[in-house]
């Protein structure tokens, strides 16, 4: 599941409410601590909470309690295009090679 399903599990509305800890998402929907998706008024499901779990005032075996829905998958980065060549580094590279040719031409 990807970030931007994930947002769409925010618990409210009738959606289920999933969080990601660790590129583990869990369903936490039967929680009274997660009810309508809102956890304490400190967190939000739908999201990736790895980083605020560390500063919980409990141990990640909490959360490791409800159940695994999926693994958390990042979007591959999009290729970003190589530029072509220029006309100066083109010109650039036929000089060097005129000039390698030249040099080895007059060393015979």
């Amino acid at each position: 599941m990807t970030r931007e399903e994930l947002a769409t599990h925010n618990g409210q509305d009738g959606q289920s409410a999933y969080v990601a800890v660790s590129g583990t998402i869990y369903d936490v929907s039967e929680s009274d601590y997660w009810r309508e998706g809102n956890h304490v008024d400190a967190h939000q499901a739908g999201q990736d909470l790895t980083v605020e779990l560390k500063s919980a005032p409990h141990v990640r075996s909490v959360i490791e309690r409800y159940p695994v829905v999926d693994k958390l998958v990042e979007r591959p980065a999009v290729a970003q295009k190589k530029p072509a060549l220029s006309g100066l580094s083109i010109a650039i590279i036929a000089l060097i090679v005129l000039l390698l040719v030249a040099t080895y031409i007059v060393a015979l």
